[in-house]
Order: structure tokens, then sequence, then C-alpha cells
């Protein structure tokens, strides 16, 4: 073992470098296609108007980019592959549809909470300090 590198931590501890280096495709691919199942279910599960864990989903995702990052690493000396490449693009694109639902989803949210902010508000008010209208009337 003498003159061979060794990685002493993350995904190749104790496992010689070129064995490293073969495995470096099917690390990343494997750490894309579960954030594509992870960004798929969260992107579905709003599609479908039913309750979601955001927390959750953000944890999921987390870790999903933690893995890819340190997956990508064993790539700092030469370009992954075509196909990961491709890979990584499409998961580019889940990622984009992904925030456009969310962003939809976190816009019905705020118009919700405004309605509802609006609602107590005015069930709260008298009319004392409401704003008068012309003609006398005051505005509801």
């Amino acid at each position: 073992m003498l003159g061979q590198q060794r990685f002493g931590a993350g995904a190749g501890r104790g496992v010689p470098a070129d064995d490293v280096a073969k495995l470096a495709p099917a690390l990343l691919k494997n750490a894309i296609e579960r954030l594509e199942e992870v960004i798929d279910q969260e992107t579905a599960a709003l599609q479908r108007r039913t309750s979601v864990d955001l927390n959750e989903f953000n944890d999921r995702k987390s870790h999903g980019l933690v893995e890819i990052t340190r997956a990508m690493r064993f790539f700092e000396a030469t370009p992954p592959e075509p196909h990961l490449v491709t890979a990584l693009t499409n998961l580019r694109s889940k990622l984009e549809v992904n925030r456009a639902v969310l962003a939809t989803h976190l816009e019905a949210v705020r118009e919700v909470s405004t309605a509802i902010a609006d609602a107590m508000q005015n069930a709260d008010s008298d009319g004392t300090y409401a704003p008068v209208l012309k003609g006398g009337g005051r505005a509801s």
C-alpha cells in the first residue's frame, strides 16, 4: 500500500483513490436520483393540493444537496461524464418546476393569510375610526 493514496474522510473512507474514482460516477448518479425523487414527490403533492410538510421536504432536499456536493468533489480534476451532465441538467429543470410550484403555493398562502387578517381586523372594528365618505356615510 505504499505510495497508494487513500481517502480518509467522506464517501471514500479508507478506499484507494483509484477505486473511489471508479465509484464516483455511481455515487453522483445515485445522489441525483434520490434528490429528483424528493423533488418529484414535493412538486406532485403541491400540485395535488394535499397537505405538505414543507419542513420535511426542505430537510430532505438539503440532505440531497449535501450528497451531490460531496459526490462532485471527486470530479474536481476532471468534468463528469456526459450522462452525468445530462442528469444534472434534468435535475436543474425539475428544480425550476419545483420552484415555480412553490412560488404559486406561497403566493396562495399569502393571499389567504391576508384575507384572514383583514377579516379579523374588520370583525374587531366597531367602525369608530372608519373613513368618512362624502355625504356623511362611513366606508364599510
